[in-house]
């Protein structure tokens, strides 16, 4: 038996091996600038709410500012998707990393309120952006045979490159502090690390400037193409869409404030909670490069499922475990299984749509997630200052279970002579 599960493993590896020597000029080049611009986000991501919480703001001011990028994404995500056709998608990659730099390194020479909101803006225009544009170049720069691969393979390459920055981010504060003789949580010391993730980001767009453009400008949809598709396909975009929708309003009540959770609720410095951070997105990325292997063999949509109905009782355990280890353990647990399935779900809707009706597609989705963190953030700061963590994980583990159950009803294979889907594992 071990020596037939050590073949088993051999053969899945040389499998995946081959799948990954597939990936063409564009997509390794893609992969480099995500593994650069993964590691200045990790840093980000742990320092942004606590650089915000430095210059004086509260946690209500950091569910607004959430909400205002969110927000723009989802205003912008049309219009995104249109400009992302219209300049081709090097052009809007390398403009929407441009953007993203110049809005963190924004935040540092302009720290007051009004600032960070305006950066935000920027922000979520840049990101929403990037985001709309990376579902229909992958699938423009992959064959059928490694698409789920280059997906997964992306977002796991992304989650590790998290690991580096994570780590990173939570000594970075102290470095600074010490070179400037000032305390690791003075807003000097934040100040100085966001400056640091501007640079580190700027550096990973050099890989885009060597992507090789696959479509002319303009080629482009009409502008009134978003609408047009959506009117002669309102039940395959709602079912596509709707679950989305849901997972992301519970999402943006807590997932934005995890750092803060284990600060105020476990009383962890930062170093600990860059290092929590940094081996979750180890753990998640391990999980994303394993989820092809478990796509092709079992189907697209059963692997949504089962992992995402899998991580809610670790979601209970960790809002609600009085123990930090506990808590940080079912933290790793949750943060595998809910996102291993992120990038084979975004495969899933590619290769439900027409080729030309991507980009719309794209930013139709984009605008559903966006939609959940536009408005929930700001929820759950107001209840975190008045009753604490508890109402905003409730909310949470309820709207997971209810988009886990649409994924269900909507696409899981029927056995009879009328299914929604084929079977995916083939």
């Amino acid at each position: 038996m071990p020596s037939n599960l050590a073949s088993a493993a051999r053969q899945t590896l040389s499998e995946y091996a081959g799948r990954i020597r597939l990936f063409r000029p564009n997509a390794r080049l893609y992969l480099l600038n995500v593994t650069l611009t993964g590691i200045s986000m990790g840093i980000f991501r742990l320092l942004f709410n606590f650089y915000v919480l430095s210059l004086g703001f509260d946690e209500a001011l950091l569910g607004r500012l959430v909400t205002t990028s969110s927000l723009t994404s989802l205003i912008l995500a049309l219009p995104a998707g249109y400009l992302a056709d219209l300049l081709g998608r090097k052009r809007s990659l390398v403009l929407g990393g441009l953007l993203n730099s110049l809005g963190i390194v924004g935040m540092v020479i302009f720290p007051t309120q009004a600032g960070l909101y305006a950066l935000n803006v920027l922000l979520g225009f840049a990101q929403g952006l990037i985001t709309i544009t990376m579902s229909p170049f992958l699938m423009e720069n992959s064959g059928e045979e490694e698409r789920t691969y280059l997906f997964s393979f992306g977002h796991g390459l992304q989650m590790m490159s998290a690991f580096a920055g994570n780590w990173l981010g939570g000594y970075l504060p102290g470095w600074f502090g010490a070179w400037q003789g000032i305390s690791a949580t003075d807003s000097q010391a934040y100040g100085w690390s966001v400056a640091a993730i501007a640079v580190m980001f700027s550096l990973g767009l050099l890989p885009l400037l060597f992507l090789r453009r696959n479509r002319m400008v303009g080629e482009a949809r009409s502008v009134f193409a978003p609408i047009r598709y959506a009117v002669e396909n309102p039940k395959l975009l709602g079912q596509l869409v709707l679950p989305l929708l849901v997972t992301s309003i519970g999402a943006g009540l807590i997932m934005p404030f995890m750092n803060v959770f284990f600060r105020v609720v476990h009383q962890q410095p930062d170093p600990t909670i860059g290092t929590l951070f940094a081996w979750g997105s180890l753990a998640m990325g391990l999980g994303l490069l394993a989820a092809p292997a478990l796509a092709e063999r079992y189907g697209k949509i059963q692997v949504v499922v089962v992992t995402q109905a899998l991580s809610v009782p670790f979601l209970i355990l960790l809002g609600f475990s009085p123990w930090f280890w506990l808590s940080a353990a079912a933290y790793y647990v949750r943060l595998t299984l809910m996102n291993l399935s992120n990038p084979v779900y975004q495969t899933f809707v590619m290769e439900r749509v027409d080729e030309d009706a991507r980009a719309t597609v794209a930013s139709l989705t984009s605008m559903a997630w966006n939609f959940g963190w536009a408005f929930s953030p700001t929820i759950s700061g107001e209840l975190q200052v008045k009753y604490g963590f508890g109402p905003s994980f409730i909310g949470t583990i309820s709207l997971y279970t209810l988009a886990i159950t649409m994924y269900w009803i909507f696409f899981w294979p029927r056995r009879s002579g009328k299914t929604r889907l084929r079977q995916e594992a083939g």
